[in-house]
């Protein structure tokens, strides 16, 4: 089990701060989300920030590159202090060929799919990864609700990784709390993004990472059943 606290939800008047206190409170990585407004209806932070975080933190930065031309970009982020990549399989080209320049870079490389790609479309890619991204709301912002038509997802590229490459995780992203996480954990998943349930939280970000690690290691999720709830799936 593995937490990675994504900063697109921190404050960025103290995101040196809240990187430092997730790094004491036992984050794993530090998960970078960068959109360019095309493939996501969103634009964030770039090559810069990774850089500003590399001289206050030792912890993996990964970045999830959810742009188009990932390729483009690869060179500059290591210059910054990226350690992975994620890149997207619905925004690439010659999705082979970005992983193995990953691989080139000496970074680790992973691939996100969306929530109504399948995970069969990684079948031919997986013995090439380090790690596979569900994502598990619709890229592009913040505060919204875990898709739970993900989880069965999630554990069909279990089996796959058991089937084709032992050594690559799961990460899971988006929606991602003490309620949802233990399903995603139940469903197979080793690593999980936490954007707004760590940084959004009043109690700290020790506090609230301690409550998710918690809730993940008891598995004590409950599925929402509520009309309302499904009906935020459908929209």
């Amino acid at each position: 089990m593995k937490l990675a606290p994504s900063i697109l939800a921190a404050d960025f008047a103290r995101l040196g701060e809240q990187v430092a206190e997730a790094e004491k409170a036992g984050a794993n990585r530090i998960h970078v989300d960068v959109m360019d407004g095309h493939f996501v209806p969103n634009i964030s932070m770039g090559a810069p920030i990774v850089k500003s975080l590399r001289r206050v933190t030792k912890l993996l930065l990964e970045t999830h590159l959810m742009i188009t031309a990932p390729d483009l970009f690869l060179e500059e982020f290591v210059e910054a202090g990226s350690d992975s990549f994620l890149v997207h399989w619905e925004a690439n080209n010659n999705l082979h060929r970005t992983v193995r320049r990953v691989k080139e870079l000496g970074k680790g490389a992973g691939v996100v799919i969306n929530p109504a790609t399948p995970a069969l479309v990684l079948e031919e890619i997986l013995v090439e990864l380090d790690l596979v991204v569900v994502m598990t709301v619709n890229p592009g912002f913040g505060h919204q609700h875990f898709l739970h038509s993900t989880l069965p997802k999630i554990g069909r590229l279990r089996q796959m990784i058991e089937h084709l490459n032992h050594r690559c995780q799961i990460e899971v992203d988006g929606g991602v709390d003490e309620t949802t996480a233990p399903l995603a954990r139940a469903a197979g998943a080793d690593v999980f993004v936490a954007g707004s349930s760590i940084f959004g939280d009043s109690a700290g970000v020790a506090a609230s990472m301690n409550r998710l690690r918690t809730a993940i290691a008891s598995g004590n999720g409950e599925l929402r059943s509520s009309q309302a709830d499904l009906e935020d799936e459908r929209m």
